[in-house]
């Protein structure tokens, strides 16, 4: 399989910086600077806002999983896929998206059932 699929290498076309020391020369993406900002502040602040407007146990636990799933997944659009995995579904979807979806789903079912619990 290519290492990016169509629509991944149109995107990065488009966007991204060409690092010198790039033997390739493709474009990438900072994407650890977008996993500390998504995946740590703004993260932490709708899990303070869930804390703060709840007081049903696990909530906040389980919008972890949820929030957490589903920013992890889209930062993986920014991300090289590994060399030895690639794509492994569909020509887009990667390994950590690909294991992103049980984690949302396992939020969804926690928060369902803290839900109906309360």
């Amino acid at each position: 399989t290519p290492l990016y699929s169509s629509a991944a290498s149109d995107v990065y076309k488009r966007q991204g910086f060409i690092f010198p020391t790039d033997a390739f020369g493709l474009p990438r993406h900072p994407s650890q600077l977008y996993e500390s900002f998504f995946e740590g502040i703004v993260l932490f602040m709708i899990l303070f806002f869930i804390n703060k407007n709840t007081k049903i146990t696990g909530v906040v636990s389980a919008a972890f999983l949820i929030f957490y799933g589903t920013i992890r997944f889209f930062i993986e659009f920014y991300r090289q896929p590994d060399a030895h995995i690639g794509y492994v579904a569909l020509e887009w979807l990667s390994m950590g998206q690909l294991l992103c979806l049980p984690m949302i789903l396992a939020g969804l079912l926690l928060l369902t059932y803290f839900l109906r619990k309360a």
